[in-house]
């Protein structure tokens, strides 16, 4: 069948007249076939998934309650644009009381529908043809992806446990210096679970100043801290001169299909983010930002999902450790990022994480996410569905019957 007339119509960002006849198949939608395959073939075996990477509650009762007070609300029903005050001053209060940041609603914070179209919006502020974003990998690459559309380039900085996750920012060429803009970090980072702290946060904003680039720390994960309390981005000297944090309400806040999140710190880029996002979207709707507002007052929310996710991260540690893996709980994040083994003891090799994640699903159900862009590792996370803690220690049970059939080489 011959193409249609559009096809030689497409943008060249997402592949031009080639688009929709690559071969190549999406990470994730590898895992989701091979999910299906599991389940079809073995439909007597649970499939054990730590491959989710959202929240398994619904936010909060209370949070519901008034969510459905505010949405029978007339006022709430029209355009929101850049959001409503009522949000903005709850996310002053709670930047204020979690991390002793001071931040002018109406000037320094403004909404986003979640922090994956900030980060996606971020480069139309500042990228042009030929300019580069840095950003470490393996990470999440929306900003890079836009960098991209916008004609820019992206240089990835790895991070390796060399270097204890964090990103060799000495190691940047002259060349990629003189045309980068933006620097996009992520801490606590996913997948690595390493954290930020000031040290790293200064040597950061020190690379901004020196480089004249702007810095987005993507702040998705910050509740989720259990090494240290959480840290802001934000709470360092200087860090408002050069940049801006993005936070979400996903992660911590049980508010993953709500989408809800901000960009906040330096006024001139939050404006600037503002206008992009005013010919982008109309808002998120007013009664979930003001459900949002309502739940930021509450502390009680986001510690007790942290609680939760730390007793999960520990279970899993002990468990995964039983059978060759050496895994230690996690800075932060709901992930844990485990070295993935070289193969088996009756002499099958795996080439890189892909194929130890292949092998896992198929061979015994066991959901991971495979990541191989710094070193062969596996994504466990502690997102699966279980309402109790009894629960979570029968999967952990079935996890542990599983592996003890295998016999890695690490």
């Amino acid at each position: 069948m011959s193409d249609p007339y559009f096809q030689k119509l497409f943008a060249d960002r997402i592949g031009g007249v080639n688009y929709g006849k690559s071969t190549e198949i999406y990470k994730f939608e590898k895992i989701k076939r091979a999910k299906r395959q599991a389940l079809a073939e073995h439909p007597e075996r649970r499939l054990l998934d730590f491959g989710i990477g959202e929240n398994d509650e619904m936010a909060a009762p209370q949070v519901r309650e008034k969510m459905t007070e505010e949405l029978n609300r007339l006022e709430n029903r029209g355009y929101a644009d850049n959001g409503c005050l009522e949000f903005k001053e709850a996310v002053a209060r709670f930047m204020k009381r979690r991390f002793n940041v001071e931040l002018d609603p109406k000037t320094e914070i403004n909404h986003s529908i979640g922090s994956k179209p900030a980060l996606a919006m971020l480069p139309d502020v500042f990228i042009n043809p030929g300019d580069v974003t840095i950003m470490t990998t393996p990470g999440y690459p929306v900003a890079g992806t836009h960098t991209r559309y916008n004609g820019g380039e992206v240089f990835n900085l790895p991070l390796v446990p060399e270097n204890d996750f964090y990103p060799d920012l000495e190691s940047v060429p002259d060349d990629i210096r003189k045309r980068a803009k933006m620097l996009v970090i992520n801490y606590p980072n996913s997948p690595t679970g390493q954290l930020g702290s000031t040290a790293f946060f200064e040597k950061v904003i020190d690379f901004a100043k020196t480089n004249e680039l702007v810095v987005v720390q993507d702040a998705a994960h910050s509740m989720f801290s259990f090494r240290n309390r959480p840290m802001s981005f934000l709470e360092v000297d200087g860090a408002k001169d050069v940049g801006v944090e993005v936070h979400s309400m996903s992660k911590g806040w049980n508010m993953i299909g709500w989408r809800l999140g901000w960009v906040c710190g330096n006024e001139r880029i939050v404006h600037a983010f503002a206008d992009v996002k005013d010919n982008s979207d109309s808002g998120q709707f007013l009664a979930i930002q003001k459900a949002a507002a309502f739940a930021l007052d509450d502390d009680s929310i986001p510690d007790q999902a942290r609680a939760k996710y730390l007793r999960r991260l520990q279970k899993l540690v002990n468990t995964l450790n039983k059978f060759g893996f050496d895994c230690q709980v996690p800075g932060g994040t709901y992930f844990l990022y485990a070295r993935a083994p070289k193969g088996l003891r009756e002499g099958r090799r795996f080439a890189n994480a892909e194929e130890v994640g292949q092998f896992l699903i198929t061979e015994q159900s066991v959901c991971t996410v495979p990541w191989d862009n710094a070193g062969a590792y596996l994504r466990f996370s502690v997102t699966y569905l279980a309402d109790t803690e009894e629960k979570e220690d029968e999967l952990m049970e079935s996890l542990a019957e599983r592996l003890a059939r295998i016999d890695f080489v690490f």
